[in-house]
């Protein structure tokens, strides 16, 4: 998978990049980092994508399921309006928009629960996908950055015991003198 050798790209220019004395940091090329990570954010799987257009599409389907509710009752109330014009139909028109107006929030109650069933089915199975994605790349990241800072410290060590064995073999050679 290219993702996991950009990572591995990016330990190796950590592991060979320069210290800064006394810190731990090291130096690294900000425009070499900033291309691998450009690179790894095209080479994500279209899953995380999906995220963000299921997240974008629901709300969609919710702006629009609020501008059809508000239509019909807007169109409930006009219809309402017209027949009150008229005394002898105005029981049954009253009766009638109420109807409406009931049907309508139906419909609209309805349209909603289908939408939040919908997205949320969406989102159950995204939640899983990225789940999955969790497992499969960022535990081998985590076991791979592990291990680069264990060959770190390793590293580390293995120079500092070189030095004070030279600092012992200084003074011994300082007293023999």
């Amino acid at each position: 998978m290219k993702v996991l050798e950009l990572l591995d790209e990016l330990d190796e220019i950590i592991e060979v990049a320069s210290g800064v004395p006394l810190v731990k940091k090291v130096m690294v090329d900000p425009d070499e980092v900033s291309d691998i990570v450009n690179e790894i954010r095209q080479d994500l799987p279209d899953e995380i994508q999906q995220a963000q257009w299921i997240k974008n599409e629901r709300q969609r389907i919710l702006d629009e399921a609020k501008a059809e509710y508000e239509k019909i009752i807007s169109e409930a109330q006009e219809k309402a309006n017209r027949l009150v014009d008229s005394d002898e139909i105005t029981i049954t028109a009253k009766a009638k928009a109420d109807e409406i107006l009931r049907n309508a929030r139906e419909n609209a109650q309805l349209m909603k629960m289908n939408i939040l069933d919908y997205t949320d089915n969406m989102l159950y199975n995204l939640q899983e996908k990225v789940d999955q994605l969790y497992a499969t790349y960022f535990t081998d990241m985590y076991d791979n950055l592990q291990g680069t800072f264990e060959k770190i410290n390793t590293n580390i060590s293995s120079a500092r015991n070189e030095v004070k064995d030279s600092i012992i073999k200084a003074q011994a050679e300082k007293e023999n003198r």
